[in-house]
């Protein structure tokens, strides 16, 4: 026989299959198997199986699982297989059918118009068997599909119960017989990690008595000898399995350019009218169009369109301009596209790309054709609205979302089945504490680098069974979601190249990932969603609603010295890309005046170049000379201290020293990043004797191509840096000259992030910002600016609702309220519930009433009481009056709120306190530098610290040796610390140690895996 699989379920198939590729094929190769089919119940990794399977010199069929509908509720299982390349086409269609009904099924009548080209085998199992001989399924397929068979599996040699039976059906119906074997895993033992992932798939635990049998049993890889075994006395049935794989001959379309066209008006092309467009856009940004402007322009707008460009960049314009339109705030570019002055022209990008030396052929060369890659950042609540209108605009069926696979890390598979195992909680924690990610690391590797988890799993052998099927699973795919930035547009419809399943918003998901969507040839496109310009929109909006002061950010000025101070202080709190403690070293020590400075500290940190900031410092400030190579680098290194910091130096060195074009220059930058030895040697041949021939000393040029070498990885797209070090500025310069709205929208954005609301408070607080606290009346729901102070919103309040919001806004009136049932009669018993209204008495919204927080939380039920009693519907106006008339209702009495108990309640509800702390009067008072709480994890390892606040809680324990010492938690008004105390320290401070008692504390900073405590060497009670 020939040695052939056909039905092969990968681990690409979300753990219904096991199989990874690189075990697979190379087994193949060694049992000399002719061919494989895959046949996942998506059209999931076919691209990876079709291209590693060939690559061994094994025929791949493309094939798939199909849940046949016969009638309504009933279905029947099917296995496709291309046999050309119409059945491929078919293929996709049949699985974007599927995977875009809610059922997952195929219609029997969609089969009919799928069929062509394809190959169907029906096989009977003990599953199936009932489904298939209780009705004419059989001759309904072959009436609609020419090529039918009838498979026959027999696993691990069992026969199947009705072969003769099934002889009789295969007769009567003129349909032959083929062997099959499903194969979901390698070997027989891997039917144990099969059993885990579909546990893990289905969600029950291996030990729950009820969880759903396994439907697929001995789904291994069989040997040649065992499959001649089990079909012994039918060899013409594996004699058909081979015939019907080689017979499939279906392959990957080869990939190629599918560019969609823009809607152009009757008498133009796409060209004539980009360069119009282009022309007009000018224009207006520059007011006269000079002549380096209009040549850059030609050069551009010739290569765009020998490259079949001019519709991509049509269409970008266009949702660029719907944006615009629709006040969705873009960004000013991103990547090499910034170095277009077409993209400038075109609205697409901010960034003039002569004004800052941005070079066109490191986004488009006309040496190296590639698809072209405009990556969009939008405002992130709104960038939906933009792919919705793309969609819209170009038809359902031509865009797409791209899918994203999640995979098993190692941290992720040995959670997961230690789920299915019922772990307890304490083991689940001890192997999230035991098991590193990052870096690629796998399972296998962290076992080894810990003793401790190696003991653990040595204890108890089912826990080595959980380690073998962890390593079995790790790195396959375990669920899929919608990529975060990719959209693909077609000039045909979608399902002709890639199949599709339902998204979100109405709008189709590939089944295959990026790449794979790439090397088909679509046009992908990147909509990201930044949260920095959501922030910054919402501050324009600020802006404009209270100073009536359109905020333009393009004519932001950027030699702003109040913003330049900011940076060179490392007051970066809320700055995009700046907030890292090593950045705010950086631009401390460079101390930026000029926003060149900043696009190039942008660019330095980064690991590699970041080791040449303290050499670009030094020579900023005039405290080292500078020193080139040869003259001629000078006024291409001079705006970065002599520095090559970014590609597009590189390319203009080989531009002026070898005299090569920029499109040349390019294609060197990227040989030689490869640090291939060989394209090394080739290169500096090339650039050698180019120079020479430009009239350049060898010694020189090759000193020259050695610094390119040097720091070809360490270059950074300067375009890249320009574009977002723009957005870094523009909130800086928000941050400096309207520090009130930049934190009030800051602090929005941060609602439900305890830990940065409290760090942005205390900055707030330290820049003396008044926060005044939320209020019933004057509130909106998001943080607002008040005279100069920011006004806590009601949606930062913990339980308010934009609903309920809502209903208290709608019932606002310009006289207000005057009391907690005036707003409970307001807004209605029904929505004046406990759930509602303690959440605003403890955030301090209610405090308008002039009750004390523990009167207001003791009066709801009253209030509610007399908000049902005055809320009577139906009644003329005459009879309301009289019931307000005589509804007097009075406050219950509840005492006075302790001020600690009003703290907490403010930090459990806002996330910080509100109200001064006592600790804030305390440090005011102390001699000495006192450092927040919130600073000390910022502090050098090992370093002093003086600290002072309330106890909040105290832990007593002894040692081993029978030695008492404690653990205790500091809070002041910026957060908490833990602290240690040792037996020495704490036999003399004991006494002193309670709960609520404000004390003084100093000691050492340390950190524990990776918590910040303080080692108390001294303590005070205050």
């Amino acid at each position: 026989m020939v040695l052939v699989y056909p039905q092969i379920v990968t681990g690409a198939d979300l753990l219904r299959g096991i199989i990874k590729l690189d075990h697979l094929a190379p087994l193949l190769k060694r049992r000399g198997a002719k061919s494989v089919g895959i046949v996942n119940s998506k059209m999931y990794g076919v691209r990876s199986f079709y291209q590693v399977i060939k690559k061994y010199d094994i025929h791949p069929v493309i094939g798939l699982s199909i849940r046949l509908e016969i009638t309504e509720g009933a279905d029947v299982l099917l296995f496709a297989y291309a046999k050309d390349d119409k059945g491929y086409g078919n293929l996709l269609k049949i699985s974007s059918a599927m995977a875009t009904r809610d059922q997952e099924t195929l219609p029997l009548k969609w089969l009919q118009a799928y069929s062509e080209g394809c190959v169907l085998i029906c096989p009977l199992t003990d599953k199936s068997w009932d489904e298939w001989r209780h009705s004419d399924t059989l001759s309904k397929i072959g009436s609609v599909c020419q090529t039918v068979y009838i498979g026959v599996s027999r696993p691990n040699g069992v026969r199947h119960p009705s072969e003769d039976e099934i002889q009789k059906i295969s007769k009567a119906n003129g349909i032959e017989i083929t062997a099959f074997h499903e194969s979901r895993y390698l070997m027989e033992e891997d039917a144990f990690a099969f059993e885990v992932a579909t546990a893990i798939r289905s969600g029950y635990k291996l030990n729950d008595p009820s969880r759903p049998k396994i439907e697929v049993y001995d789904a291994f890889l069989p040997e040649e000898e065992q499959l001649q075994n089990w079909f012994s006395d039918r060899p013409e049935w594996l004699e058909k399995m081979s015939d019907i794989l080689l017979s499939c001959n279906a392959e990957m379309p080869p990939s190629h350019s599918r560019m969609p066209a823009f809607p152009v008006p009757v008498g133009e092309t796409s060209a004539t009218l980009l360069k119009k467009h282009c022309e007009q856009g000018l224009a207006r940004r520059l007011g006269s169009i000079t002549a380096t402007y209009h040549e850059r322009m030609q050069y551009e707008l010739k290569i765009i369109e020998s490259m079949g460009f001019s519709d991509y960049f049509l269409i970008v314009e266009d949702f660029m301009r719907f944006s615009r339109e629709q006040g969705i705030l873009t960004g000013p570019g991103r990547g090499s596209s910034a170095g277009s002055l077409v993209a400038y022209s075109l609205g697409i990008t901010d960034v003039d790309p002569i004004k800052y030396g941005l070079i066109f052929e490191r986004f488009l060369n006309p040496g190296r054709i590639t698809m072209p890659d405009i990556d969009i950042d939008f405002a992130d609540n709104r960038r939906s609205e933009v792919i919705e209108y793309v969609a819209k605009k170009y038809g359902k069926n031509h865009v797409a979302q791209i899918i994203t696979f999640g995979t098993l890390s190692a941290k992720s598979v040995a959670r997961n089945v230690a789920r299915v195992f019922d772990f307890s909680n304490e083991e689940m924690g001890f192997l999230s504490k035991q098991i590193q990610e990052g870096h690629s690391r796998k399972l296998e590797e962290s076992v080894k680098q810990s003793k401790a988890l190696q003991d653990w799993i040595a204890m108890d052998p089912i826990r080595n069974k959980w380690f073998q099927a962890a390593r079995a699973l790790e790195g396959l795919p375990r669920n899929a979601s919608t990529h975060a930035a990719g959209v693909i547009l077609s000039p045909v419809p979608l399902v002709e190249t890639v199949p599709l399943q339902n998204g979100s918003d109405d709008i189709y998901l590939t089944q295959w990932a990026m790449g794979d969507v790439e090397e088909v040839g679509l046009l992908k496109m990147d909509f990201l969603g930044l949260r920095n310009l959501t922030l910054m929109d919402r501050i324009k909006s600020m802006i404009e609603h209270d100073k009536g002061v359109v905020l333009n950010f393009e004519e932001i000025p950027l030699n702003d010295q109040k913003t330049f101070e900011l940076f060179r202080e490392g007051d970066m709190t809320g700055v995009f890309q700046f907030e890292s403690d090593g950045m705010r070293d950086a631009l401390r020590l460079i101390k930026p005046d000029e926003f060149s400075d900043i696009y190039a500290i942008n660019a330095l940190y980064r690991p590699g170049p970041m080791e040449n900031i303290p050499l670009y410092s030094r020579r900023k400030n005039n405290n080292e000379k500078i020193h080139y190579i040869h003259p001629q680098l000078e006024p291409i290194l001079k705006e970065t201290e002599g520095i090559i910091v970014y590609q597009e130096q590189i390319m203009q060195i080989a531009v002026r020293i070898a005299g090569f074009t920029m499109a040349e220059a390019d294609l060197l930058r990227r040989a030689v990043s490869k640090k291939k030895r060989e394209i090394l040697r080739q290169e500096r041949e090339h650039f050698v004797k180019s120079a020479v021939n430009n009239n350049f000393p060898e010694k020189s040029a090759s000193e020259i191509y050695d610094l390119i070498v040097k720091f070809a990885d360490y270059g950074f797209p300067k375009s890249h840096a320009v574009a977002y070090s723009l957005i870094s500025y523009q909130l800086a310069f928000i941050k400096a000259n309207e520090p009130a709205y930049f934190y009030a929208a800051l602090l929005s954005l941060a609602t439900g992030n305890q830990d940065k609301i409290m760090e942005y408070i205390h900055e707030i607080r330290r820049k003396g910002i008044a926060i005044l606290p939320p209020s019933i009346q004057r509130s909106k729901f998001s943080h607002i600016v008040e005279n100069g102070a920011i006004r806590i919103g009601l949606g930062a309040i913990k339980g308010v609702t934009p609903a309920f919001y809502n209903i208290v806004k709608s019932a606002r009136t310009a006289n207000g309220w005057k009391s907690l049932f005036d707003f409970s009669a307001a807004i209605g018993g029904t929505h004046f519930t406990e759930k509602a209204i303690i959440p605003l008495i403890k955030a301090g919204a209610l405090d308008e009433f002039g009750e004390n927080r523990s009167v207001l939380l003791a009066s709801i039920e009253a209030a509610r009481n007399h908000a049902m009693f005055i809320g009577t519907e139906g009644e003329d106006d005459l009879l309301l009056d009289v019931i307000f008339s005589i509804a007097q209702p009075k406050y219950t009495p509840g005492g006075t709120m302790p001020r600690f108990a009003m703290l907490e309640y403010e930090r459990e509800v806002l996330g910080f306190y509100l109200s001064e702390h006592p600790a804030l009067e305390l440090k005011k008072n102390l001699d000495g530098q006192i450092v927040d709480l919130v600073d000390v994890p910022n502090m050098r390892e090992r370093s002093m610290a003086r600290v002072a606040g309330l106890i909040r809680e105290i832990k007593r324990i002894r040692t081993k040796k029978g030695e008492a010492m404690a653990f205790l938690t500091l809070q002041d008004e910026t957060g908490e610390l833990s602290c240690t105390i040792f037996p020495k320290q704490y036999a003399i401070s004991n006494v002193h140690l309670q709960e609520l008692a404000m004390v003084q504390l100093e000691g050492t900073m340390e950190k524990r895996n990776g918590q910040t405590q303080l080692i108390v060497q001294k303590s005070n009670k205050i």
